[in-house]
């Protein structure tokens, strides 16, 4: 029997492009080569349930993007939960009204009026108006509760699931990759000591102005590559604002673009407020790239001792892990490990697993 999929995304999936844009577009590719016939729809769009046998969503934190669609078709469904914590950033390091308000909020509390501000400034959907008197917590509890197998990204993710709504669903890992016919350490040209690259959205999660205040008149060349997040001008004004000269802004680029700068850098930086992966991180790994990865999250999972640590909270720490960095020779263990575990190939091998651990409610 043909499995058919239909994976359903937040309407913003293609006009703010993410790490949930990259896995479910390279997942839907390599699903396809193994015989899966798969569907990609926006969660606001008109959708027949009737040609589908398995619903597949992802991001639990937009619990309103869901639960209209599970109600509706009442079809089996699994979740990639991409399971991101915004809480430290949001009560501590947010500015503004948003800032005073999130302090005196719980971060289900924080998640729920992000939603509906979303929704009432034009910028989102909300599909689920029932979402609106269920409020965040009880939406997330009773889709994990429904879920036929959930899909974290480790099992550090899980764990934390668990902490935070006493999860009890069958789950299977299935880690985030990279593109191995696309991301390979071919060094063409000679690496430059002191250019340091940022590949990500520019927003106050991914922490930008932090990576800033570290290398601002360095002898390093910081390159911050990526769009600014549409909800949050002010924060890449802010970011433009205080770059020294040594700072470059490049702009989102696509992934075959990116090759040139990860084979060309010395050092990748991420110290993310929270990451469950770091996707670009692994490509620059693979790339020759030594890597500074923030320690709060799920990083510990991928790169266990293999790459440096930083404190998001602290430019100093961001830049003596940088300046190591940049310093120490490439460590080939980490891309033999991400070539042998972490690879789209092996994320969607773990992902059919799933499916046909639960074959019998679609099948």
């Amino acid at each position: 029997m043909l499995l058919k999929v239909l994976m359903i995304v937040r309407s913003t999936f293609y006009t703010a492009k993410g790490g949930d844009t990259v896995q479910v577009l390279q997942t839907a590719a390599h699903l396809i080569k193994m015989n899966v016939d798969v569907q990609i729809s926006l969660t606001n769009e008109i959708i027949n349930y009737s040609q589908y046998n398995l619903l597949h969503f992802f991001n639990i934190s937009r619990p309103a993007d869901i639960m209209f669609h599970v109600k509706r078709s009442g079809k089996p469904f699994v979740v990639s939960t991409i399971f991101i914590n915004y809480s430290e950033f949001d009560q501590y390091h947010r500015q503004g009204f948003s800032g005073r308000l999130f302090r005196l909020l719980s971060y289900d509390g924080i998640e729920y009026i992000k939603t509906i501000s979303r929704w009432m400034l034009g910028r989102d959907s909300l599909m689920s108006i029932s979402y609106l008197w269920q409020g965040q917590q009880r939406s997330v509890k009773a889709l994990l509760a429904k879920a036929a197998i959930i899909l974290p990204n480790s099992y550090s993710e899980y764990l934390r699931l668990v902490e935070a709504y006493h999860c009890t669903a069958d789950y299977q890992v299935v880690p985030n990759g990279i593109d191995p016919g696309l991301f390979f350490n071919v060094q063409a040209e000679p690496r430059d000591p002191l250019m340091v690259i940022c590949v990500a959205r520019i927003e106050g999660i991914k922490n930008q102005l932090n990576i800033i205040r570290a290398l601002n008149n360095t002898k390093y060349k910081l390159l911050l590559i990526g769009n600014a997040a549409p909800n949050q001008p002010e924060y890449y004004n802010e970011c433009k604002r205080i770059a020294a000269p040594n700072i470059q802004f490049i702009g989102q680029l696509t992934q075959p673009e990116l090759v040139k700068y990860y084979g060309k850098a010395a050092v990748h930086v991420l110290p993310s407020w929270f990451e469950t992966t770091g996707l670009s991180s692994l490509e620059a790994a693979v790339m020759g790239c030594n890597i500074v990865i923030s320690n709060r999250g799920d990083t510990v999972d991928y790169f266990e001792d293999l790459v440096l640590y930083c404190d998001p909270s602290s430019p100093k720490s961001i830049f003596d892990a940088v300046d190591k960095a940049a310093n120490n020779p490439f460590n080939i263990k980490l891309q033999k490990k991400i070539l042998e575990q972490y690879t789209w190939q092996q994320a969607t091998i773990a992902t059919l697993q799933a499916y046909e651990r639960i074959k019998k409610v679609w099948a």
